[in-house]
């Protein structure tokens, strides 16, 4: 059978029909079996608990007995082992496949909500495997399935799972189908090609289009107004986004945007931002997403002086991260992320809190320290909130918290910085804003407003590290800056505040009143780990 055509088939019972099978490719060489299979050698059937398809509903039985009947004609050592979504590969399936030559697995279709995904479960099997032959039996378009963009070295695409599907495809891979009309063409040519999606530069000229996806796309917490979202895109000079368009109608389909942000005041090393891929409904599965990533990542390592990418963006902050339990994170760990939680940058928990002023208690939650004040900024602070906040970010490792506060101070609005000092010298500060405010800050976090016109924010709170001169506890004085921040904005007429982009404390946000609003994964990495 040549790859790309359909074959005609020769079964035992004499006679020949058309078959729908459909070789996409077959890196290994391995088909036919007949090449490479000898006596004894096992070949190990691996098909998933799925109905029987209507046709053949009135037997009851697994309607792949079928297929592995059809094998075990042709080589008497079939070993069918079914499979399920909830348990995967058990220690059953890693015995079977030790003891193979060849395994044949087979994908249904794409999963129920709630289940786990064949494909990642083919993708266990083969690291299960080795080294030893696999071939996935697709019993949907190879496109709906995503099957193009992963890295399966031989893939068959049938219509269905009746009983004819499998057994013509029994046929094809043990070599008894011809395939027609053939003669004279490069076997090459003929092999199905993914679809190209080539990625362009967007040109930012018309939101809607992207406002429409976005809105689409994400949950409903997330959603925008269509002025905040192009505030937060346009952004010249260190914002770069890419569309796919259909190529008839023009119609973008997929959407991907990322930014650069300098990581220290010294403007030579930056992070990129891969901080929002989104692809409509219609159009997932085929490569769309994958086309997208893989233009951003090559983009962003082109550019002078990045050396990390991260997942999700600093400022602007569209997502803190990829959204926690969302069923984008399959997708990037099969791209090599990390989301072991042991190292920075490995999927470590960042939290969202909003609280209800009216729940904070007047006179804060810890009595008064000696020695310990807070207040806002003036500008006769400049130079010491610069190095301090200078010598902190760098230390936990805090990228363009620098350029925020600075940021704040050329605006006008030092009185946005709310300072904890012991004995005079500074030991905390943090960021508020509001939303009405016209504050770059207010306009790089969108959440806040989004929420409604009566939440505050508080934002970059640093706290020194490590200072021997400090008598007071890091928890007294993160409760005590708190404190002072919320009296603040109680004052400006807020009813709640939001707090972003916070690692760790769960159990001490929570005692005092804070709700979380939303999770992400906190993902980067160095440039030179980037991997497809």
């Amino acid at each position: 059978m040549l790859p790309g055509y359909p074959a005609t088939t020769s079964g035992h019972r004499g006679g020949s029909r058309r078959s729908q099978v459909t070789l996409v490719r077959d890196h290994q060489a391995c088909i036919p079996l007949t090449r490479i299979l000898g006596d004894g050698d096992i070949v190990v059937l691996l098909t998933p608990v799925v109905p029987p398809v209507q046709q053949d509903a009135n037997n009851g039985c697994d309607p792949f007995e079928p297929f592995g009947r059809a094998l075990a004609a042709r080589h008497s050592w079939i070993r069918h082992v079914p499979y399920t979504s909830k348990n995967g590969m058990t220690s059953t399936h890693v015995g079977f496949i030790k003891r193979a030559k060849v395994v044949i697995f087979v994908i249904s279709g794409p999963p129920d909500p709630g289940q786990s995904s064949q494909v990642e479960t083919a993708q266990i099997a083969q690291m299960v495997g080795d080294k030893r032959l696999q071939i996935i039996v697709a019993c949907r378009d190879v496109h709906d399935l995503g099957l193009m963009e992963e890295k399966f070295p031989t893939v068959v695409q049938l219509p269905g799972y009746q009983a004819s599907d499998l057994q013509a495809v029994a046929a094809v891979l043990f070599g008894e189908a011809l395939a027609t009309g053939t003669t004279g063409l490069d076997v090459q040519s003929l092999i199905m090609k993914p679809k190209s999606w080539p990625p362009e530069n967007w040109d930012g000229l018309n939101v809607a289009p992207i406002h429409e996806l976005w809105n689409q796309c994400l949950p409903d917490q997330f959603h925008l107004e269509k002025f905040p979202l192009q505030s937060l895109l346009q952004r010249d000079g260190y914002a770069m986004h890419f569309v796919v368009r259909l190529p008839e109608s023009r119609e973008i389909v997929g959407f991907c945007a990322t930014y650069t942000t300098f990581v220290d005041k010294e403007g030579e090393r930056l992070i990129g931002s891969l901080a929002m891929i989104i692809v409509k409904p219609a159009y997932r599965l085929r490569g769309i997403g994958l086309s997208l990533y893989d233009h951003a990542l090559n983009q962003l390592k082109r550019i002078r002086g990045v050396d990390r990418i991260q997942l999700g963006s600093t400022f602007p902050r569209l997502l803190s991260g990829i959204p926690a339990e969302s069923g984008s994170e399959g997708w990037f760990r099969r791209r090599g992320w990390q989301m072991d939680g042991q190292a920075p940058g490995h999927g470590q928990d960042i939290c969202d809190w909003i609280l209800k002023v009216d729940d904070w208690p007047s006179g804060g939650l810890s009595a008064a320290s000696p020695g310990l004040a807070f207040r806002q900024g003036t500008f006769d602070d400049l130079d010491s909130i610069a190095n301090f906040v200078e010598k902190e970010s760098a230390r936990k490792d805090y990228t363009g918290w620098y350029d925020q506060y600075m940021s704040l101070a050329y605006d006008g609005r030092i009185s946005d910085v709310v300072l904890g000092l012991e004995h005079s010298e500074i030991v905390a500060t943090a960021l508020i804003y509001t939303p009405p405010e016209a504050s770059s800050l207010a306009q790089d976090l969108p959440w806040a407003r989004t929420i409604g016109s009566d939440v505050g924010g508080v934002t970059c709170i640093c706290i020194a590290d490590g200072n021997p001169a400090m008598t007071i506890s890091k928890d007294t004085i993160m409760i005590r800056l708190l404190d002072a921040c919320v009296s603040i904005l109680r004052e400006q007429g807020m009813k709640r505040v939001f707090l972003d982009a916070v690692k760790g404390g769960y159990e001490g946000f929570q005692s005092m009143g804070f709700q979380k609003w939303a999770i992400y994964r906190d993902l980067w990495q160095p440039i030179q780990s980037q991997t497809r």
